[in-house]
């Protein structure tokens, strides 16, 4: 699954509408300052895969140090409802996305 979404977060690099870079959740900025940054939107929406990619990713491995016994269990239910989170915004994201192409399609041209 956590391909799947890292895939995602290299469309922008395989159209040529440039690269994501990655970034460590705790120094990265929020798409509000990204967006000042005179960023695309298409950048900041890869941030934000990649960002969500590496959440999704640290919950997996915290999860695993959960099993072996060297992470607390606040520690790995901290995680898992940050990736929980994270995912749940990715999809309502998806949701708008779609929502508003199918809004655009519907225009008469």
């Amino acid at each position: 699954m956590i391909n799947t979404i890292q895939n995602v977060s290299s469309l922008s690099v395989t159209r040529g509408l440039g690269s994501v870079a990655t970034e460590n959740s705790s120094t990265a900025p929020s798409a509000a300052e990204s967006a000042k940054n005179d960023q695309s939107f298409a950048a900041v929406l890869g941030n934000m895969a990649t960002q969500a990619v590496d959440t999704m990713k640290g919950a997996e491995s915290m999860s695993f140090a959960g099993i072996k016994g060297t992470a607390t269990t606040r520690e790995v239910v901290d995680s898992m409802l940050q990736a929980e989170q994270t995912l749940q915004t990715a999809i309502a994201i998806r949701d708008k996305v779609v929502s508003a192409f199918l809004e655009v399609t519907k225009m008469q041209m």
